[in-house]
């Protein structure tokens, strides 16, 4: 899921940053990015949800392949955070064995073209 976002923080030669983004992907203990900025393995990073402006301290967790010249990123919360993004994730149990991953809701029956 993309979500714009705000990083800022110290770069690998010591001197800060702040850089505009999107998320490549998100969860309730972080997200993924694409990052222009040179950092390094276990980085604080100040994260901005651009929509909401909430921030929160993250860690570099993961730093990936580099791609026209920025860095896939992985930031990791201190703490989860499954509130920040502003979505619904599953519960940590979900499977797609799951009784309600087979549930199909059946549309609202029509009368006569009407609901």
């Amino acid at each position: 899921m993309q979500v714009a976002v705000r990083l800022r923080g110290k770069d690998a030669e010591g001197l800060a940053f702040e850089e505009e983004t999107s998320t490549l992907a998100i969860n309730a203990h972080g997200a993924l990015v694409l990052l222009q900025a040179r950092i390094t393995s276990g980085s604080k990073i100040q994260l901005q949800h651009n929509g909401t402006k909430e921030e929160q301290e993250c860690h570099v967790a993961f730093l990936g392949p580099v791609r026209s010249g920025k860095a896939e990123v992985g930031l990791e919360f201190s703490e989860a955070r499954p509130g920040f993004w502003r979505v619904a994730f599953p519960p940590e149990d979900w499977s797609p064995k799951h009784p309600e991953a087979r549930t199909v809701l059946s549309p609202t029956p029509t009368i006569h073209g009407k609901k």
